[in-house]
């Protein structure tokens, strides 16, 4: 049984073609690409100034993929929501509005399901079922912006970070097709500072990003700074090691003139103290840099704790004043409804 194609999947220029397959004409197609991006219209039937021809044509060959709602979660901090969201298979996937200052961000998934296997993420610990499609990445950005606009909110969804649950960089043709998607200027219109991609060192990924010179921010989840160690958190590490991996991030700047975001979970007694920071600091000297420093957020699955403030402070101390390199310390958010960093797991 052919499946029609979901209308999230489509780039604007293919959706155009379409529309002029049909024998109709071209205009009809920045007039459904407005309803999908601009209006965030949940199904085909909200699309009501399409002529009859059009929307006959929509719902016999196409579908738009609205993904329902399961669960939905306030946090305390009065700045987050998560949502559990439905898949056509039946599994579920989590995503997460983040309201900052003069900013919307969603936090999106790229898998159900995640095959690297980080000790300390909920995702890694419940194991990989599938890739997402590039029309189940996009409806996640869609549902978020949908709710702004239902709200009648005056801001609009400005950033998107692909650090959900998933490996990116495992995904890399549906998460790129995503990405052309999201950057369209006629859509949503994200520029090349408003996309964040994180990995946990992709290698071959990292560089055919930079090959492509794909408009993301890149963020590594770096954890450790010895291999061995870093092997025991972060399993990926056993086929891209290290010195592999910081030579790929070398040559993703020096290819791009970015710089790339180091992320290092802080847990307490394991890898906070001054000589891990200077361990860093050696490491990634020289390089376009910044490391972002984020307390362990709680999972089910691993035991650690996160490290005391004074811990985080003193390793940025270390950071800036021993080795010139910028750092954050990351503003914890959604703690307590598991939406934090390393805590989706389709469990709502």
């Amino acid at each position: 049984m052919t499946h029609p194609d979901d209308l999230y999947g489509f780039t604007r220029p293919e959706l155009t073609e379409r529309v002029a397959s049909w024998g109709l004409s071209r205009v009809h197609a920045a007039r459904i690409w407005r309803y999908l991006y601009w209006e965030c219209v949940d199904s085909l039937g909200a699309m009501a100034e399409l002529p009859a021809k059009v929307r006959s044509r929509l719902e016999s060959e196409t579908r738009l993929g609205a993904l329902p709602v399961s669960r939905e979660a306030h946090s305390t901090d009065g700045f987050t929501r998560k949502f559990l969201l439905g898949l056509a298979d039946g599994r579920e996937i989590e995503t997460v509005l983040m309201r900052f200052t003069g900013r919307v961000t969603a936090c999106v998934s790229s898998q159900a399901g995640c095959a690297m296997g980080c000790v300390f993420c909920a995702t890694g610990q419940m194991g990989f079922a599938r890739h997402l499609s590039a029309a189940e990445i996009i409806a996640q950005a869609s549902h978020v912006a949908r709710i702004l606009h239902r709200e009648g909110s005056r801001a609009r969804l400005r950033n998107v970070v692909l650090m959900g649950m998933g490996e990116p960089l495992h995904n890399y043709e549906a998460v790129m097709r995503a990405v052309s998607i999201l950057t369209d200027p006629s859509g949503f219109a994200l520029g090349a500072d408003r996309i964040t991609l994180s990995t946990v060192g992709v290698v071959p990924g990292i560089r055919r990003l930079a090959e492509e010179r794909r408009p993301v921010h890149l963020a590594v989840s770096l954890h450790s700074a010895d291999q061995a160690e870093r092997e025991t958190l972060v399993p990926a590490a056993r086929k891209w090691p290290l010195d592999e991996l910081i030579g790929a991030c070398r040559y993703y700047s020096e290819r791009t003139g970015r710089r790339v975001f180091y992320e290092w979970t802080l847990i307490e007694g394991r890898n906070d103290s001054g000589e891990h920071a200077r361990t860093v600091g050696r490491l990634l000297r020289g390089l376009k840099a910044q490391v972002n420093l984020i307390p362990l957020n709680p999972t089910g699955g691993y035991g650690g704790t996160p490290s005391h403030p004074e811990a985080a402070r003193r390793f940025q101390r270390i950071l800036t004043e021993e080795f010139s390199i910028p750092s954050t310390v990351r503003q914890r958010r959604g703690i307590d409804i598991a939406a934090g960093c390393g805590q989706l797991a389709g469990t709502g």
